[in-house]
């Protein structure tokens, strides 16, 4: 037996392999499972194009074997196996890959893919284990070898016994210390679960001897362990499997075994796409937001496979933020993945699916906004918030993307309508969308202006949620329609103020903002309130609802909207203000201390001095 050195830029690369290429030390079974498959797909490669070889179906597993006593693991598979000189190239050269080799020198047939690419993914055995072994007889061959390693040292081959063809990998684990406990890896349970996690799909059954517990024979009460080998993972993904073949209640079945959610999906939609770039998708909307969505610890994200091996539980870039809720996988040979096959090399195939996966689901809610509306509103109510997030986040880049998935109440309608909707309702001539913001529908609905409004025969969308406003400020227009809040100081609906009546009191109004100082900018005469006697309406493009919203933020910095305070010129209380100007000054600040309070609670914003409006009310009676 002779020992052999690692070549020194192998002695470097191995150390960067132990410590810093992978970053999770558990995926070492992924990629010697891959591995296994790998060898597995040559041999099943040499079957088809050798009529000799007499391999059935059944001949093809992985076997994986758990030895507490020893603390090893092994790893064995029926693949085509190594000749010496493969053990010395592909495993005394660190980052050569006979897979990377037998892919390029053979034009691989019936879909089948090598997952490795780059050599390294046997090394990461290193981090788990002291010393490595693997036996290993090649497809035409007598002889057996064995390689084994314990690190950067160095290895050794010699000759070896083996009946069969294939490769038997034996790690013997670690010690634990203060900072790892390898004795998990000792635990059927646990690599059970990582098989499942990572290697489930590979398309060889992978066996496993599981301990199960069974009545004994000849007793009613008495039971004992047996050992029994199964196979433990699925083999054949659903998202592979022909769409005809699967019904709803496979879709729903994936959607809860992957822990999407513990409800079941609204939406369900399954991609295959086979072109210059193949990939196979499913997608699911659920029908409930996940306890933290709308919070920072929030992680977006689709499960991304290559060749059927994870790579990622949570792939972000695969999703916009506005279409975080989406939950599902996504798998593709064509990735190009970096050396430790846990981050993507290059980022333009990953871009092109994303962009894919984004017009299928705008495509999906646009359909399920026409065809099934009570779904979609269902929805809407759930994840409508994100959707006008995404219109106004990133300087509003995607808000024609987003635009017609929005539904807002509908004053005349009182349901939740589509702008599109609103504008194949609008009135003649009207070239305006109406709209007017309030912490919820009954309290807009019981606004001075939206009455006035609606009785003009136009229709008024309600804004309740916080996003609201900002959304529509970035959107701007719809259909070439300008957006316009009711509670605008500047609305105009040809109702014309008697501007007479308010050139004529513009010396009381002066005096009335002189009482107030900077709490309004300006007061003055209106029409527009029908019944009620005074409301604050707001100037500019900051609405009093935004600055409610931005005072809640922790860097609110006491923003202020500009306000008007408006007085009704037809109502009673018009002639008592020009009475008291002209007869008794401080009656006419009573009134509009008064008039200013009654306007901050209609508006639902926060008495300044309670106290001294109540002393103003007692001081009135």
């Amino acid at each position: 037996m002779e020992k052999k050195e690692f070549r020194s830029e192998s002695k470097r690369l191995l150390d960067l392999m132990i410590n810093s290429i992978y970053t999770n030390k558990e995926i070492f079974l992924r990629e010697l499972i891959s591995n296994a498959s790998d060898a597995i797909d040559k041999m099943y490669y040499k079957a088809l194009t050798d009529k000799d070889i007499d391999f059935k179906k059944d001949d093809y597993f992985i076997k994986i074997l758990i030895n507490r006593d020893n603390r090893t693991i092994t790893v064995e598979d029926t693949g085509i196996g190594m000749t010496k000189e493969e053990l010395e190239s592909n495993l005394g050269i660190i980052a050569n890959s006979g897979s990377y080799a037998f892919k390029k020198d053979n034009e691989l047939k019936d879909g089948y893919d090598i997952i490795g690419q780059f050599g390294v993914g046997f090394y990461s055995a290193f981090m788990v284990a002291e010393t490595v072994t693997v036996i290993t007889k090649p497809y035409g061959s007598d002889e057996a070898y064995q390689w084994e390693s314990s690190g950067v040292d160095g290895y050794t081959i010699q000759s070896a016994q083996k009946n069969s063809i294939g490769t038997r990998i034996v790690l013997k684990l670690k010690e634990n210390n203060e900072d790892e406990n390898y004795d998990e890896y000792l635990e059927e349970y646990r690599i059970r679960s990582l098989i499942k996690k990572y290697s489930d799909f590979i398309r060889y059954p992978i066996k496993m001897d599981i301990s199960t517990s069974r009545l004994k024979e000849g007793t009613e009460d008495e039971y004992e362990e047996v050992i029994e080998e199964k196979t433990v993972n699925s083999m054949v993904p659903i998202w592979r499997k022909n769409k005809n073949e699967l019904t709803e209640e496979d879709y729903n079945k994936f959607y809860s075994e992957k822990h999407f959610g513990f409800d079941e999906p609204l939406k369900y939609t399954h991609l295959s796409v086979d072109g210059t770039l193949r990939y196979d998708a499913i997608l699911y909307i659920p029908k409930e937001a996940p306890y933290d969505f709308y919070t920072k610890e929030y992680e977006k994200g689709l499960e991304l496979y290559s060749s059927g091996v994870l790579i990622m539980n949570k792939c972000a870039d695969l999703l916009p933020d506005y279409f975080s809720f989406v939950k599902g996988v996504v798998d593709s040979e064509d990735l190009s993945l970096n050396i430790s096959r846990e981050v993507l090399q290059h980022d333009r195939q990953l871009k092109l699916i994303a962009k894919k996966i984004k017009d299928k689901i705008k495509d999906e809610l646009s359909l399920m906004l026409k065809n099934d509306r009570e779904n979609y509103e269902e929805f809407f109510k759930t994840f409508g918030q994100q959707l006008k997030y995404g219109v106004y986040s990133d300087f509003g880049m995607n808000k024609e993307e987003l635009q017609d998935l929005l539904l807002f109440y509908s004053s005349n309608e009182k349901k939740m309508i589509s702008l599109s909707e609103y504008v194949e309702k609008m009135a003649e001539g009207q070239d305006t969308i109406y709209y007017a913001s309030g912490e919820s529908i009954d309290r807009i609905d019981k606004l001075p202006q939206v009455n006035f409004v609606k009785d003009k025969g136009y229709d008024v969308l309600y804004f309740t949620d916080y996003i609201d406003e900002f959304a529509i400020k970035m959107l701007q227009n719809y259909n070439e329609k300008q957006f316009k809040s009711i509670l605008s100081s500047d609305l105009d609906l040809g109702e014309e103020t008697d501007h007479t009546t308010s050139e004529e009191n513009v010396e009381m109004f002066d005096l009335m903002k002189e009482y107030l100082k900077d709490k309004v900018k300006e007061v003055k005469g209106t029409a527009k309130l029908k019944d009620h006697p005074v409301y604050l309406a707001s100037e500019g493009e900051l609405s009093i609802e935004m600055e409610k919203v931005l005072n809640q933020m922790p860097d609110g910095a006491n923003i202020k909207a500009d306000k008007v305070l408006e007085i009704n010129i037809n109502h009673n209380v018009f002639n008592n203000l020009k009475e008291a100007y002209e007869t008794d000054k401080d009656k006419l600040k009573l009134f509009t201390n008064l008039l200013y309070n009654q306007a901050l609670l209609i508006e639902g914003l926060p008495l300044e001095d309670p106290v001294e409006f109540t002393n103003n009310i007692w001081q009135l009676l």
